[in-house]
């Protein structure tokens, strides 16, 4: 009987990495080709405009408007969401065969919506903690009770 292949997500806003497990005994390797990072940039670095300004509805007075979103926030999101369907693919292509996230929290909150049905159904578990500044064996340690490792 072939093992099951178990992918491990650890990811928040910016970053993330794919680590798997070949079964009992083998531990944890990184997949190089799938490590994501995205440029840290402040909500002032995102956008380029100024806000916009209105006259105020009593008076002679302007102010400034406040954006409707947190460009930081759509950044997170969108980048999740790119992880999402990277990761459906993969599965479509039959590279593992259970999914283990460990996700910041927001990141994570982000990250469900995004799942597609058959990539939420090989989840096995969901943490909802930021691990990606853990080394492989500490990430191993972390996950012992959850992987066959």
């Amino acid at each position: 009987m072939k093992a099951k292949v178990t992918w491990v997500l650890v990811a928040d806003g910016g970053q993330a990495k794919v680590f798997e497990n070949l079964g009992p005994g083998k531990g944890l390797r990184a997949i190089t080709d799938l490590k994501f990072e995205d440029e840290h940039l402040q909500a002032r670095e995102l956008v380029s405009d100024r806000p916009g300004r209105s006259f105020s509805s009593v008076g002679h007075g302007r102010s400034a408007m406040e954006p409707s979103s947190d460009p930081v926030a759509v950044r997170e999101r969108r980048f999740v969401e790119h992880l999402a369907i990277v990761l459906a693919g993969k599965l479509a292509e039959g590279a593992f065969d259970r999914l283990i996230v460990a996700a910041a929290p927001t990141a994570l909150g982000d990250l469900r919506p995004a799942l597609s049905k058959p990539l939420r159904e090989v989840i096995v578990l969901e943490l909802p903690k930021d691990l990606t500044k853990l080394t492989t064996p500490d990430l191993e340690a972390s996950l012992s009770q959850h992987l066959a490792i």
